[in-house]
């Protein structure tokens, strides 16, 4: 019927975010990196490329770095969802986070959220990670400042502590 509002096909999901039960409505096509940034305020994962390609929307799904903005929020229902803002723990910095402080791994600081995310899930499943297996974690990963140098020097730095 020309001009009758269309009823809402939202639906209501649960997850855990950063450790905590959140319930949200979300739209079937509503991307996690959307439901984070505009839903719940969690705006340290970014939306660039929205197709993959650079990686500065990198959250853990479940403890995995994935693409928030090639994963539909609806599809993380019951699922843990861990964001650069739940990564500190105890009132103390990831030891990630340290080094990029310490190494001076960013200029713009856009992408380091997802680098630190994706260096943050090879940590987790390899605590001493080799210099390839650190190149591999960041190899989705772009930083249009060209500031690699220092993150591949921050990712040591975390190795060794």
């Amino acid at each position: 019927m020309p001009g009758a509002a269309i009823a809402s096909i939202a639906r209501m999901i649960a997850l855990r975010v950063n450790g905590e039960h959140r319930e949200l409505e979300v739209e079937p096509r509503r991307t996690l990196v959307e439901a984070l940034r505009l839903d719940l305020g969690l705006t340290g994962a970014k939306e660039a490329c929205g197709m993959g390609n650079c990686g500065a929307c990198t959250v853990h799904l479940d403890g995995e770095a994935v693409y928030a903005c090639l994963v539909l929020a609806a599809d993380c229902a019951g699922r843990s969802v861990t964001t650069i803002e739940g990564l500190a723990s105890d009132g103390r910095l990831h030891r990630l986070q340290e080094a990029f402080i310490d190494a001076d791994a960013f200029q713009c600081g856009f992408c380091t959220p997802g680098q630190i995310m994706a260096l943050a899930a090879l940590f987790q499943r390899e605590p001493k990670p080799s210099d390839a297996q650190i190149m591999r974690a960041l190899s989705g990963n772009l930083c249009r400042c060209g500031a690699y140098q220092h993150i591949v020097q921050a990712a040591r730095l975390a190795r060794e502590r």
